[in-house]
Formats: structure tokens, sequence, C-alpha cells
């Protein structure tokens, strides 16, 4: 019993001095690099504290060379932009002034669900109303608001509240749970796509339909 809580304690604290050298991080803006590092560096400590028969230093040893090698890495990205580039990515913009930038969605394999979902937290509904939208190198979407216009409460009018759109077609599928939701039919959404001369929804990418009856279509990009 002591054996092992010596054992788990010496290779608790080595990780825990190891990954503050490698530096401060929480876990949802680690690099890809640095998640594989903390995978690996559990697997590789949990092996010796499972297995007294197996000596720490089979462990341990394996710990400081990752270790030496992601802080000589990060060393590199510092002195070189290019390695840097190579080793943790690029920020990819994702919307530009509310148009969606399709190619490098895909790109970045980061689907429509995933893209309305950080948009909604980030207190947007509606992608006309970005004016960037920034994929991080960690995974998380920097947005930018376009610049509002006075409220009407600073102009002392009444207007109309905001609605929450309703997805009908998601990278040429229709979403007909959406569709008969809002209360409409295909006679409707193919009268709706003639107008925007689309002949199929195979060619759109995003079509939404708020509340009051506005139509977003965002037709697929050409290949």
């Amino acid at each position: 019993m002591i054996t092992a809580f010596v054992r788990t304690a010496i290779l608790y604290f080595l990780i825990m001095i190891g990954l503050r050298l490698v530096g401060k991080r929480q876990i949802g803006e680690l690099e890809p690099g640095e998640l594989v590092l903390t995978m690996m560096i559990s697997d590789l400590a949990s092996v010796p504290m499972q297995d007294f028969g197996i000596p720490l230093l089979v462990g341990i040893i394996p710990i400081l060379a990752l270790l030496s090698f992601s802080m000589l890495l990060s060393h590199f990205s510092l002195r070189s932009l290019r390695f840097q580039e190579i080793l943790c990515g690029t920020p990819v913009v994702l919307i530009r002034d509310g148009v969606l930038q399709q190619q490098a969605m895909e790109r970045n394999r980061y689907t429509l669900d995933e893209l309305l979902e950080e948009l909604r937290s980030n207190g947007i509904f509606s992608i006309d109303g970005v004016k960037y939208a920034v994929l991080e190198n960690s995974g998380h979407l920097s947005v930018l608001a376009k610049s509002q216009p006075p409220t009407a409460k600073q102009l002392g009018v009444s207007v109309e509240p905001e609605t929450l759109p309703t997805v009908l077609i998601n990278d040429g599928r229709v979403l007909s749970r959406n569709l008969r939701a809002c209360g409409r039919d295909t006679a409707w959404l193919q009268k709706v796509l003639r107008e925007r001369h689309v002949s199929s929804p195979e060619q759109v990418f995003l079509l939404t339909l708020d509340e009051r009856g506005k139509v977003l279509c965002v037709k697929k990009a050409e290949p």
C-alpha cells in the first residue's frame, strides 16, 4: 500500500511540474500537440501506477522525454513563425461581412450546426449580423458583430422584436420537421427556391426562415 502511494505521488508531482513548465492553458484552449501530449502522459503514468512489477523509471523516462520534446517545439515556435504555422496552424475566417466561407468550413470540417451553435452562444442569431467569425487554433470561434445603428429604444420608436431563425435546408438537406413546424410545405419551399433561381435543395448550403417570414438563402459555392 505504501509503495503504491509513493509511486503515485511521484508520478503526480512529476506530471504537475512538467505541465506547469510547458505553460498555462485551459483544457478547451489546448493546441493539438498539447492535447496529444496530455493524453500520452496520462497513459504512460497509468501503467507503472497499476503494475508494481514495472520499474518506476519505465514511466518516468518517457514522460520526461515527452515534456522535453514539447518544450523544444515550443522554443522553435517562438523563434520561427513559419514553424509555428506548421505546428499549430493558423486562424481561419469562416464568415466575412455576413458571407459564409464555405471552402474554409469544408477544409476545417466545420459544420453549419457547429457554426450556428457558436454564434448563438455569442448572442448572434443571424449570419447577416456577423462582420467576422474566426476559427482559432484552439477550436474556439471568435465573433465580431457588425456595427449596430442606434437602437429603437434610443430613437424612441417601437419595432418588432428580433426572432429566432429556423434552419430549413442544411448543406443540401431539407429538414422536413422544421419545415412543418414553421407551417410550410414542400410546395412553398420550391417556390422560394425558384424565386432565387435555385433548381433543387442540393444547391443550397443554408436556408433559414424567421418568425416574421424573412428568408435567408445561401447557395453552395462552386467547386
